[in-house]
C-alpha cells in the first residue's frame, strides 16, 4: 500500500513548497472509515478510474483555506468565497494529475474535474462502505492541520 500513497505525499509536499512556499510536516497515516464524518470545513475531491477507482481528498479547516488562498492570491479573505473554493480545488488538482504520473507503473488513471464540498460536519461519499481510506494527516505554519485521503481499488474488470 505504501507504494500508492508514497507518490502523494511527495506530490503534496512538492506542490506546498513551490506554490505556497510552506514546508509541511507528515504525520502518521491511519486508516478512515467510509462513512465517517468529516471534522473539516471544506473538502476537495477528485476522482479516479480507469484500471483503478476511488478518490483524493484534500480537507481542512475554513481559516486555513483562507490563508492558502490569500498566499497564492495575494489578497486576503474571511470567509469560504469563491477564489477559495478555486483554490482549495486547483490544490487537489495539481496533487492528484501530479501523482497520476507517479501511480502510471501500476494503472492507468484519469481524473475528474474538482468538486468541493462544504459545512461543518460533511461526509465524504467513497466508492463503496468497504472502500478502504488512508488519510494522511499534514502540519503546516507550525499547528495548522490538514489531511489528504486517498482510496484506490484496482476495477474489477481489470
Amino acid at each position: 500500500m505504501e507504494k500508492y500513497i508514497k507518490p502523494f505525499v511527495d506530490v503534496t509536499e512538492n506542490v506546498f513548497a513551490e506554490f505556497i512556499g510552506a514546508k509541511l510536516e507528515v504525520g502518521n497515516p491511519y486508516f478512515s472509515k467510509a462513512e465517517a464524518i468529516s471534522e473539516w470545513d471544506i473538502s476537495a475531491v477528485i476522482g479516479l478510474t480507469g484500471e483503478a477507482n476511488g478518490a483524493v481528498v484534500v480537507s481542512m479547516r475554513s481559516a486555513l483555506a483562507e490563508k492558502l488562498t490569500e498566499k497564492l492570491t495575494g489578497k486576503p479573505h474571511t470567509s469560504i468565497d469563491g477564489e477559495v473554493v478555486d483554490a482549495v480545488g486547483e490544490i487537489v488538482n495539481i496533487i492528484a494529475g501530479n501523482a497520476k504520473k507517479g501511480l502510471e507503473e501500476a494503472f492507468r488513471l484519469i481524473i475528474s474535474l474538482p468538486t468541493i464540498i462544504q459545512g461543518q460536519n460533511h461526509q465524504i461519499k467513497w466508492p463503496s462502505e468497504q472502500t478502504r481510506v488512508i488519510c494522511i494527516p499534514f502540519t503546516i505554519y507550525g499547528s495548522e492541520v490538514f489531511t489528504l485521503s486517498v482510496a484506490i481499488e484496482a476495477a474489477r474488470n481489470r
